[in-house]
This record gives structure tokens, C-alpha cells and sequence, in this order.
């Protein structure tokens, strides 16, 4: 895609004359089918030119996409880039709100006007909280993402793109220096990490500086054994890669190491301040911003106590669910003993070794490729992109979660892969394996991102964009929905499976009880292990998530509570013409949602099906 910059005045105007100004627009309630496709081709136009102006102020965002425009550059990170997105979004949200009939519009996208009015309102709502997070973490941070931006996202496949690589390592101390700045600025409020944060941080950031040539070593550094990887694969002559792997060298010593020196002495420093007060409750206006943010990870206006007792009641169903699993397979003690048997029992975890760590990939792959042969039954439209599963890399595994998901590139020059940690093997259970190879890839999250990326009838805000309730509750759904289909044959797998969904609810009370009830990490951490089979470092990575993403993780169980409960009523509404794959393709079909949006349409698809005129497209 050739990225553009459009002048939003021009833009504005142009739109204003395509619809006739506000005034005489709103005058009109009836438009025929000629005059509503030329308004929604304008909108939508309008959409394209918007979005390709912020894509053009994000040369990162430029290389997920596929893009190569701007492949030597990094994204802004100052304050008056901020204030500029915010004055865009300002003018943005005018023009749709003065000069737009939503009368003139066909279906499709009166959605996108209603969902791009909402994201742009929330969006100036939330500028105050804008300082309300930690930029470097345990979990995420430029820190991490250099690297694995370099080293996941960066093809190189010329001499142009090695150069581009070479121009961003330069680029990497100047970027640095903007994020510094940014982490004073939170300081200045009291906004820090607590202190189990900063050594996790600093580590990260030290294992950049690690090999040649930063050290006298044999072992190449991280980046730079990326680089020589990638150059060797390119056709170029000899000479011409040993001055491409000079010029790295000489980027990864002038810029890299002063920039990662420089974040690890402002981290050291920052530590001696930092506190072990963990909820958001100790930000400024924190009981506000943490009510917000629960609005905007759920898509709900459940309060912090709505989800903490919703959470509560899901444990109590679950165990009971386990109880009667424990009880199938003949074991003779509480549910407590249960666990601590799945917990220890050698029978349940591939060996501490590399043979093991390759076992469980090879089954993860295996699950993923049977699973794929299963899709007709449950969809009418499958992705055209491909999945591979993959191994976090050695140098983020330790911090990272134990698996998650990347979507592939829109150009098709890259697959959407599982990633699954191997770093601690005793956290990656045989019994859990086949719901996070559910959830994570298929029919989870690649179902649906990859199937929001290739929709042609939506603007790209949209394809692009997500909805946490609707992306995670998507994907803790496709964890039960195998059942259906006679998976989790294996009683310790379907115990595996409410474990997974047990893990869920027990999010809800915790992230709740930290960020609203003053919970410490340790409370948190003893609720998970009192409750759930999972390993302790589960439970201790999990609080440390909860505390540096405020409300993120409750979107999870929300989102499949109702999924579930609008394809309960759908059911009951529908009876023999109710198709699980129709159903299906109402959620996925215009990509992701508010919770209250896909209720509606969920709502009059059922309606229309009623009256016999129900199609869903493949």
C-alpha cells in the first residue's frame, strides 16, 4: 500500500461539498439507493484518506502492514506528537458529527460512522489519562519491542532494506531520548512501576548488550545475529555484506548501546523511588481512570464490583464443574488435592529439556493442523492466510506471557503465528495445551483477525482496529467450542480447558481486587494458587500483568459471557434454523465490535432469518 498525506482541511471541505453542508443534509430523511451508495463510497473514501494519514506519521505501524515507505525511520514519541493526534481526532469527530447524514448511508457503513464517532469521542475523553500507564514494563516497552520489531517484522530482502535496518539501529538513541523524557513527565505526577518492575525491566533491556560486539565474545548479540542472518540470505556479493555487517556493527556500538546504557541508568535510578503500592488506585484521579478503563476493555458499563462478584460466582461453577472431572477419572481426595496432582504429576509435562520443548511444538503444530480440518463445520468463510506456530525467542521469553498471538501482514508476505513459550516448561501442562492452541490460533484469534484483516466492504479503521471484550472473548470462546465438536476427548484435557476458563474468571477478582480493593501482588498471587492447578509462575506473571494493564484482563470472561449468551438466545429464538456456522458469520463478518454492538447485530440477524430472509455470505 502507497501511503499518502492528506490536508484535513482539504478534506474537510471536499466533504463538505460531496454532502451538501450540514444544514441542507439534515434536512433530508429519505435518499434513494443511488444517492445513499454515493454518500457511503464518500464517507468510506473519506475513511481511506483519514487512515492513510495516520499511517504515514507511523513508519512501525507502515511495516506491519507490508509497507516499506518509510523503512529506515521509527515512530514519534514526543508530547507534541500526541497533542497533534488529538487536534486530527478533534477536527475528525466535527466533520462527522456537522456535516454527516447518517440518513444518506447505507448499513454497512452507518456502522463505521457509529463505531468511528465513538472510538474518536472516547478517544479525546481519554487524553487525560494519558499519562496514566507505564511505556517500559515487564510485559511491553520500546525496550523489548526494538528487538522484536527488528527481528519479526524487518524483512530484508535487498541491499535497500539491510540499509533501512542499519538507518534504524542509528535511529534507536534519538527514540530512546523521547521515551526518557516521557517516563519523567509520569514521574512528575507519580506516575512509576512498583519495584518488582525494574529489575525485570532492566534485565530485558541489558540481555540487548549481550555477544559481539558489545562483549569479546564468540556469541553474537541478539540484533546483530539477526542482521547477519537476514544479509546472508539476500543475493549480494561477499564484500558487499561484510560493509553492511561493518556499518551494523558500527550502529549497534554508537547507537544501541549508548540508548539501552542510558534506559537502564534512568531505570536504576528510578527504582530507589519506586513503591510497592500496585493498584491504579494510587494514580492520580486512579478510582476515575480505573472505572474508564473497565468501560473500555469491556465495552460494558459494569462496575469494578459488578465484574469482581461476577468473577467470584464463575470460580464457584467451574470448580464444581471440576469436582465432577476429578470424580470421572477415580481420584480420591478434595479438589485442592486434585490440583496439586496436576500440578506434580510427571505425566502431565513434557521433560525440562530440548527434546521436550520440541515435543511440545511438534504437538502444538499437530493439534493446529487437525483443528484446520475441522473449519467447515463451524464456518461458512475461512482466512486466506496461513498459521505457523513458533517458539517465543530466548531473549523475551523469560518476560513474556506463555503464549499469544501476531497477525499476518495484509500483503500476504507474512503468516499469523502462535507463539507458545518454552521457557518454563512445568507452566506449559499437556492438558492445557489443546484450548491455548485453540484460543491463541484456530478457531481463535487468527479466525478472527485474519478474517477482519481481508474483509473488502469495511474501512480499514475498522479491519485494523479491536475491541478487547470482543478480540479476547472471541478467543476464550473458541476454547469451549471445540467440545462441541467432540474435542477434549481426553477427561484431563477437558479439565485442561475449564482450567483455562477457571484462570479467566479468576482475572476477574483479581485485577478487580487490586486496582479497586488495594489487593497486594501477594494477595493476588495466593488467590490464583488457592484456586486454579496453574503453576505459581503463572500466577505471579499474571498479577504482574494485572498491575502494569489495568482492567485489560477482564475482557476475557465479559467478552465470552456474551457471546455465549446472545448465541443462547439466538438458539432459543431460531430453533431448527439456527446454523452455528451462520451464527458464526454475524460475529465475524464485519470484524471487531462493541459488546452492545454485536448483541444488536446478532439481534436482527435472528430477526431477518424469522422472516425467512436470512443470508450469510462465505
Amino acid at each position: 500500500m502507497k501511503t499518502r498525506l492528506i490536508n484535513s482541511t482539504c478534506c474537510f471541505l471536499l466533504l463538505s461539498l460531496l454532502f451538501l453542508g450540514c444544514k441542507e443534509a439534515d434536512k433530508k430523511s429519505v435518499f434513494s439507493p443511488e444517492e445513499m451508495e454515493s454518500a457511503s463510497k464518500a464517507l468510506n473514501n473519506w475513511f481511506q484518506e483519514q487512515w492513510d494519514t495516520e499511517i504515514a506519521l507511523s513508519p512501525m505501524f507502515q511495516t506491519y502492514l507490508g509497507d516499506k515507505t518509510d523503512y529506515d525511520k521509527w515512530d514519534d514519541l514526543t508530547k507534541k506528537s500526541e497533542e497533534e493526534s488529538l487536534e486530527r481526532t478533534k477536527v475528525r469527530l466535527a466533520y462527522l458529527k456537522d456535516s454527516i447524514n447518517q440518513n444518506a448511508l447505507n448499513e454497512a457503513t452507518k456502522l463505521s460512522y457509529k463505531l468511528a464517532v465513538q472510538q474518536m469521542e472516547d478517544e479525546i475523553s481519554d487524553y487525560q489519562y494519558r499519562l496514566h500507564n507505564y511505556p517500559v514494563n515487564q510485559m511491553f516497552g520500546m525496550h523489548s519491542q526494538v528487538p522484536s520489531f527488528l527481528i519479526n517484522m524487518h524483512q530484508i530482502t535487498d541491499k535497500n532494506d539491510a540499509l533501512a535496518y542499519i538507518a534504524r539501529l542509528n535511529g534507536v538513541d534519538a527514540m530512546f531520548d523521547q521515551l526518557i523524557v516521557n517516563l519523567e513527565e509520569r514521574e512528575k505526577v507519580g506516575i512509576m512501576p512498583p519495584k518488582f518492575v525494574f529489575p525485570r525491566t532492566i534485565e530485558s533491556a541489558s540481555n540487548i548488550l549481550k555477544g559481539s560486539p558489545f562483549e569479546n565474545s564468540k556469541e553474537k548479540s541478539t540484533l546483530l545475529a539477526d542482521f547477519a542472518s537476514k544479509i546472508d540470505r539476500i543475493d549480494i556479493s561477499e564484500e558487499e555484506k561484510e560493509s553492511l555487517l561493518a556499518s551494523a556493527n558500527e550502529a549497534l556500538i554508537n547507537a544501541i548501546q549508548p540508548a539501552y546504557r542510558k534506559l537502564i541508568a534512568f531505570l536504576e535510578t528510578q527504582s530507589t523511588k519506586a513503591t510497592s503500592d500496585h493498584g491504579a488506585w494510587k494514580f492520580p484521579n486512579g478510582e476515575d481512570y480505573f472505572n474508564n478503563a473497565l468501560a473500555r476493555t469491556t465495552t460494558t458499563d459494569m462496575t469494578s464490583e459488578d465484574i469482581h462478584q461476577l468473577g467470584l460466582r464463575e470460580v464457584k461453577r467451574i470448580h464444581s464443574e471440576m469436582n465432577t472431572i476429578k470424580d470421572q477419572v477415580g481420584f480420591k481426595g478434595t479438589l485442592q488435592e486434585f490440583f496439586k496432582f496436576m500440578k506434580e504429576d510427571k505425566q502431565f509435562y513434557y521433560p525440562d529439556t530440548k527434546e521436550g520443548r520440541e515435543e511440545y511444538m511438534e504437538k502444538a503444530t499437530m493439534l493446529i493442523d487437525s483443528m484446520k480440518g475441522r473449519l467447515d463445520e463451524l464456518f461458512l468463510r475461512k482466512p486466506k492466510a496461513d498459521m505457523i506456530v513458533k517458539a517465543v525467542e530466548p531473549f523475551r521469553e523469560k518476560s513474556a506471557g506463555k503464549a499469544f498471538y501476531q497477525a499476518p501482514a495484509l500483503d500476504g508476505s507474512r503468516p499469523g503465528t502462535y507463539y507458545a513459550n518454552m521457557y518454563d516448561i512445568m507452566a506449559m501442562p499437556k492438558y492445557q495445551m489443546e484450548a491455548l492452541a485453540y484460543h491463541e490460533g484456530i478457531p481463535g484469534h487468527h479466525m478472527e483477525r485474519a478474517m477482519s484483516q481481508e474483509l473488502t466492504d469495511i474501512p480499514m479503521f475498522r479491519k485494523m482496529g479491536g475491541y478487547t471484550a470482543y478480540t479476547e472473548g472471541w478467543g476464550l470462546y473458541t476454547e469451549y467450542l471445540p467440545k462441541e465438536l467432540g474435542m477434549y476427548s481426553d477427561p484431563y484435557s477437558d479439565f485442561g480447558r475449564l482450567a483455562m476458563e477457571l484462570w479467566r474468571a479468576c482475572r476477574l477478582v483479581v485485577d478487580t481486587g487490586i486496582h479497586s480493593k488495594k489487593w497486594t501482588r501477594e494477595e493476588g498471587i495466593k488467590y490464583y494458587v488457592d484456586n486454579t492447578p496453574n503453576a505459581e509462575s503463572d500466577a505471579v506473571k499474571m498479577v504482574e500483568r494485572h498491575i502494569v494493564m489495568p482492567s485489560q484482563a477482564t475482557a476475557y470472561k465479559v467478552g465470552m459471557n456474551k457471546i455465549l449468551e446472545v448465541r443462547a438466545a439466538a438458539k432459543t429464538k431460531l430453533g431448527d434454523k439456527f446454523d452455528i456456522r451462520e451464527f458464526h458469520g454475524v460475529v465475524l463478518n464485519n470484524g471487531a465490535v462493541p459488546l452492545n454492538v454485536l448483541e444488536e447485530m446478532v439481534d436482527e440477524w435472528v430477526a431477518v432469518k424469522l422472516d425467512g430472509k436470512a443470508e450469510i455470505s462465505d
